[in-house]
């Protein structure tokens, strides 16, 4: 067995194991390659028996979310020092896994690290789902290296330090076993959508590095799990946000927060009505309905997360990157 574990979380996403499984066995020497199957119904198993026999499964009995998934796959997959969480949609080119690796062995401090996140469409641009490494605002609007809310910039070597960052996406998010496990791993309860920022944030502030290495580089099609548009999607990013925010942020940040988060979401709401979406200003006001409900749980794991925090991450942008884009910045460049 390798030490290192490849695992790709898959559900009804058989097109997308026959598109770029091929790619991924080809191109990750020396890990284990791994499907985690969150309950499918579709020819998904079937599939990987037929044409690839030689993969790992880890076969769940339902659909769990990404989170909750990923958790239970890597608890089942005893021995690995390192586990690359990897989406289905991902083209992974010849040694895009040995840069990783090498950072992970050469400093023990790293929890995580990520590669430079291109598009498969436009193999030249930065894909939305990560980039270059990621960073949140002081109101908890991530943004990244190569991408500012919707604009993302064509990739011309300008972002290809290695360097620390906020948080690296969960399409290609390598991380160190032991310390995924200490921590919880990601929060089940957000099923979809910003668990890596805050397993990212947890990290730093139990005193860990999270890191961008841009001489790997992955491919990634984006919306596998739900488009950019979908009710749902808005629902599970404004929740687990706002979720988020109240679990890891620091007391001064969380009052900016209170005041100024609801009539930013308010205003994000009207804007999907003004337009003809009803169900997506629906579901930004059950994303607050939700939150509110789970008000008495998320104050018990602040208190357990903060309680244990060790350092502050230094990688929070103290404005608002809403602001700077309608001056109309929206590029990176050296904000940080």
């Amino acid at each position: 067995m390798n030490r290192v574990a490849v695992v790709i979380l898959n559900y009804n996403g058989e097109e997308h194991l026959k598109r770029f499984l091929p790619s991924v066995m080809a191109g990750s020497s020396g890990a284990d390659i791994v499907v985690a199957d969150n309950g499918s119904t579709d020819g998904s198993l079937r599939l990987l028996d037929a044409e690839f026999p030689t993969v790992k499964k880890v076969v769940l009995d339902k659909n769990y979310g990404f989170a909750e998934g990923y958790n239970r796959a890597l608890a089942a997959l005893d021995g690995y020092q390192y586990c690359v969480l990897l989406n289905s949609d991902v083209e992974t080119p010849q040694g895009w896994l040995a840069p990783l690796i090498e950072l992970l062995d050469a400093d023990s401090s790293v929890a995580v690290v990520g590669p430079k996140i291109l598009s498969v469409a436009e193999r030249d641009r930065f894909e939305y789902a990560g980039a270059a490494g990621g960073f949140i605002d002081y109101l908890g609007y991530p943004f990244c290296r190569g991408r500012i809310l919707s604009t993302t910039e064509v990739d011309s070597g300008q972002y290809d330090d290695c360097r620390e960052v906020f948080w690296v996406s969960g399409a290609a998010f390598c991380v160190r076993r032991e310390v995924y496990l200490a921590l919880g791993g990601l929060c089940g309860d957000f099923f979809a959508h910003m668990e890596e920022i805050d397993l990212c944030w947890r990290m730093q502030l139990a005193g860990w590095k999270i890191m961008v290495e841009p001489r790997s580089k992955v491919y990634h099609l984006g919306g596998g799990t739900l488009q950019s548009n979908s009710p749902r999607k808005i629902f599970f990013n404004h929740r687990n946000n706002l979720a988020m925010l109240f679990r890891c942020a620091t007391p001064l940040q969380r009052v900016v927060v209170a005041i100024v988060r609801p009539l930013l979401d308010l205003a994000a709401a009207m804007s999907y009505a003004l337009k003809g979406d009803k169900e997506g200003a629906r579901a930004v006001f059950a994303a607050w309905r939700d939150f509110i409900r789970w008000h008495r749980r998320l104050s018990a794991e602040r208190r357990e997360i903060r309680g244990g925090a060790k350092c502050e991450s230094r990688y929070i942008y103290k404005g608002m990157i809403v602001v700077r884009a309608i001056f109309g910045k929206r590029k990176f460049e050296n904000m940080m």
